[in-house]
């Protein structure tokens, strides 16, 4: 019984630790990549301004003024999005638009032409509000997943 106890404290002493670390670490975050790809600018826009489904995504349409959307992952979570900014085809932002999720933020998308396609930076302007998720975001996860999996799904549907 009294190890049962000691087991229970230490469960405790270290979630109370990694909420602590978290609520220490600042609420907002910048991460950004860049990924070279064989295809034309305006390819690389048209599939980035258009529905996520490409992504493994379940795309909704909300609205077309402004364009909000709304994405379901495979296992049933939901995030609403708005279209904040675009400037074909070179610039996209998108942003959160559920003030209810434990994080939010942006998301801007550049488009340069290179030599044998195109350059698309990702900028991830992210705020992360739970200081557990806080932490399991900088630590565990890693600020820039979302963007290396948006990359390596790009990747795929140009079949590089």
């Amino acid at each position: 019984m009294k190890w049962l106890l000691f087991g229970v404290l230490a469960v405790v002493f270290v979630a109370g630790v990694i909420v602590v670390i978290g609520a220490a670490l600042p609420k907002a975050h910048v991460a950004s990549r860049k990924i070279v790809v064989h295809a034309a600018p305006h390819d690389v826009f048209a599939l980035v301004a258009g529905p996520s489904n490409w992504r493994g995504f379940k795309y909704e349409l909300l609205a077309e003024s402004p364009l909000r959307w709304r994405e379901t992952d495979t296992s049933g979570d939901t995030i609403t999005y708005e279209r904040v900014e675009t400037s074909e085809p070179k610039r996209i932002v998108n942003r959160i638009a559920d003030p209810k999720l434990p994080f939010g933020g942006s998301w801007v998308y550049e488009i340069a032409p290179t030599g044998s396609g195109s350059e698309l930076t990702i900028t991830e302007n992210g705020e992360v509000y739970n200081p557990l998720f806080r932490f399991v975001s900088k630590f565990i996860m890693g600020h820039t997943a979302t963007i290396e999996k948006y990359q390596r799904d790009l990747s795929a549907h140009f079949k590089e």
